[in-house]
């Protein structure tokens, strides 16, 4: 049982890293909340949880489970959801403001230029002659 949840979580976490390498941004989003469930996963495995045993220390029970893994779980949910929104939101601005969903930002402004080939001086000028041309630019 042990090899089948590592291996779980092993695949959850390969499966996050590969997303997160991607050039988009909701493949990033879709691998870091991977990469979340395989720690929660992680933490969870590591209590070692006994079935029908309480969380207290008490004089009648012959046992006990480990609250510990279970609380730290539990916050790891809440401040997952909390960064998976603050993400999106991030990836959603950033997608308004460039108009591409690229995260690599060399290869946004490469498709932008490829996108603007209706007009061959716009697509060819350097961002010297772009500021020129918007009267933008350093003035002394």
């Amino acid at each position: 049982m042990e090899f089948i949840v590592a291996s779980a979580i092993g695949v959850m976490m390969a499966a996050g890293v590969y997303l997160v390498l991607r050039a988009r941004t909701f493949p990033v989003v879709l691998g870091l909340s991977l990469m979340t469930y395989a720690v929660n996963v992680f933490l969870f495995a590591t209590g070692r949880l006994a079935v029908n045993l309480p969380p207290v220390i008490s004089a009648e029970a012959t046992g006990y489970t480990d609250p510990l893994p279970q609380a730290l779980v539990l916050t790891a949910i809440v401040i997952s959801f909390g960064m998976t929104a603050v993400i999106v939101v991030m990836a959603l601005r950033s997608y308004l403001e460039s108009g591409t969903d690229h995260v690599d930002l060399d290869h946004a402004t490469h498709a932008g230029d490829v996108a603007s080939s209706d007009n061959p001086a716009r697509a060819t000028a350097t961002g010297t002659d772009r500021e020129r041309a918007t009267g933008g630019g350093n003035r002394s």
